[in-house]
């Protein structure tokens, strides 16, 4: 390895290579990254990030989607897709109670993104 110094006003500084390690090691492994890459792609759109707020705000972290509607001013459909691909990604859990269907934040996911950001 080449030993490169730094020099500043005439002063010599310990070789780069003794401040500035090279990161061999960081908390995720590949897996894990594409993984969390395809959960910040879901919560890369405005609404869905809106929605993983709204529900995140409630007390206990559950919401009936159709609250979301009303509250959004946006389509049923349009609520569901979002909703939807929030689900798949893993980032929220439902429960049909009667004819409404409530949605509710997995903390484990949650607990994973606030430790990587």
């Amino acid at each position: 390895m080449v030993e490169v110094t730094r020099m500043s006003a005439g002063v010599s500084a310990p070789p780069l290579w003794q401040c500035c390690p090279p990161l061999l090691a960081g908390k995720l492994t590949p897996t894990e990254a594409t993984a969390l890459a395809g959960i910040f792609r879901v919560l890369g759109d405005p609404t869905r990030l809106h929605l993983l707020s709204l529900i995140a705000a409630q007390p206990q972290q559950e919401v009936p989607a159709c609250a979301l509607v009303e509250t959004l001013g946006l389509s049923q459909p349009t609520i569901s897709h979002h909703l939807k691909v929030m689900y798949e990604a893993g980032l929220l859990t439902k429960q049909r109670r009667g004819t409404a269907i409530y949605y509710r934040l997995v903390p484990e996911c949650l607990a994973t993104l606030r430790e990587v950001l």
